[in-house]
């Protein structure tokens, strides 16, 4: 790193100008300012990117303040009851305040970003408030939010712009009554009812925080079943866990239209059916923020969905061109994103960088309970294209889990044959995305199920269930003494 560090300070191929400040633009541009480039950000909505500001930051802080709901819904089978000495108090009953609760996930997010930007400017990135877009491979033009224009020279350009909510044409969010996933934290007083459409990460990611939140709230899925893209053993506890709480999920039921009437809003189904509600949030996927930069005059390719085509180190067709994040369509985290990001700025100034490895990628579903995935998948298992031996250990008989109540989730390991090197883990359960980091290091790692298995663990503790997954997968050497 020193090397390249002081090889760029000596050249002037050492001018970058990143077009998006969210994970993907922020962490390249600390890379490329600690390896000695001239480093510029451009950015439209503020540091942080939908991360900080709309998505990551703001729906967690939603979710944790569900999270204490749920865990106080649950403190009498722990034997805690709950009194009030005025004789005119509701006994046992919380009220959510939904307009205060969102006040502190924007404060939140604001001093994220707040922070971002004094870390970038603290390592000598220059920050341009305004719209970049490419004029050729080696400059930028940006649309000042103060107004005019200023034209950027650039020997390397990294695109990270991000993505949007998508919508449909018969189905138009109003931003009071009919929100997207951005427009959630804009809600002053706590919906009636609420219809989530979509039940992909983000749907019921909302409509699990809603629930606890003691809002009634109904799924609406095209698909057999909750989160179609996660393990499917995962997906059945979460749902069953759900309808136990009294959500309502409508599987296998398409949404034709969204349309409102005062202060109700109906959804209606293709089949006819129509459900009603106070409120309605679309989940229904992202699409690229890529129109209008200039990115195909530049010779940037595009694949039918607008997502930018890149290779393991985040090169695009355009010599000099990197893109980063959700506008590669790559793997919608923050985490790739940053890594992506990362790894352009190593690539092209010249340091030691290794391609991105998705298999090492682990992710978490921020529901009641949490799913956790690293590494390969059930689905990849059933289809015959990884062989691999496979425990799942439920959660219940955990004796952290009983003392805390827990009834529900599991953990679940895939390792080679032979070799009994862990190539992949699910965990199901209360933070579960805290759970999974040893999976994940063993599958970065190659460590194989017995290694983990004789790691010491802490009694009593979550964890301890997958030191015990790990031992299931244990072969006795077929050795004849």
């Amino acid at each position: 790193m020193h090397t390249a560090l002081q090889r760029n300070r000596g050249t002037d191929m050492n001018r970058v100008v990143i077009i998006g400040g969210g994970p993907g633009g922020y962490e390249a541009a600390h890379v490329a300012a600690q390896l000695g480039a001239d480093v510029v950000v451009v950015d439209t909505d503020g540091l942080g990117g939908s991360a900080v500001l709309t998505d990551c930051v703001p729906s967690k802080s939603l979710i944790a303040a569900a999270e204490v709901m749920d865990q106080v819904a649950h403190a009498v089978d722990l034997g805690i009851t709950f009194h009030d000495d005025h004789a005119d108090a509701d006994t046992g009953h919380m009220k959510v305040d939904l307009k205060k609760i969102n006040q502190r996930v924007l404060a939140l997010a604001a001093e994220q970003s707040a922070d971002i930007q004094a870390g970038l400017e603290r390592a000598g990135v220059r920050i341009v408030r305004g719209r970049g877009r490419l004029d050729g491979a080696k400059k930028v033009v940006v649309d000042l939010a103060e107004g005019g224009t200023e034209t950027l020279a650039a020997d390397s350009i990294l695109v990270a712009t991000g993505a949007a909510p998508r919508t449909l044409t018969s189905a138009q969010p109003d931003g009071e009554r009919i929100l997207t996933w951005e427009q959630v934290y804009d809600l002053d007083e706590t919906p009636e009812s609420l219809v989530v459409v979509g039940s992909g990460v983000t749907g019921a990611e909302f409509a699990c925080a809603y629930l606890a939140l003691g809002i009634p709230v109904t799924l609406v899925s095209s698909r057999d079943r909750v989160l179609p893209g996660e393990d499917a053993d995962a997906s059945a506890v979460l749902e069953d866990v759900a309808k136990r709480k009294g959500m309502t999920v409508l599987s296998k039921s398409r949404m034709e239209s969204v349309t409102r009437d005062g202060d109700v809003v109906t959804v209606t189904l293709s089949d006819g059916r129509s459900v009603q509600a106070s409120h309605v949030i679309l989940a229904l996927g992202s699409i690229p923020n890529t129109a209008d930069l200039g990115l195909e005059d530049a010779g940037v390719l595009l694949d039918d969905g607008g997502f930018i085509r890149v290779d393991r180190v985040s090169r695009t067709s355009a010599p000099g061109v990197y893109a980063a994040g959700d506008c590669t369509g790559v793997f919608m985290l923050a985490s790739v994103a940053a890594m992506q990001g990362r790894i352009a700025m190593w690539h092209h100034l010249g340091d030691a960088v290794a391609p991105l490895d998705l298999k090492t990628v682990s992710s978490n579903v921020f529901t009641a309970p949490e799913i956790s995935t690293v590494g390969v998948s059930q689905a990849a298992v059933d289809a015959g294209k990884v062989d691999a031996e496979v425990v799942m250990l439920p959660l219940a008989g955990n004796p952290r889990a009983k003392m805390q109540g827990v009834q529900d989730g599991f953990v679940k390991l895939f390792c080679r044959p032979g070799t009994g090197g862990v190539i992949g883990g699910v965990v199901v359960g209360p933070k579960a995305s805290e759970l999974i980091h040893p999976l994940s290091l063993a599958v970065a790692h190659g460590l194989t199920a017995d290694q983990v298995a004789q790691a010491f663990t802490v009694y009593p503790s979550m964890s301890g269930s997958i030191a015990e997954a790990a031992r299931r997968l244990h072969h006795v050497d077929e050795y004849k003494f």
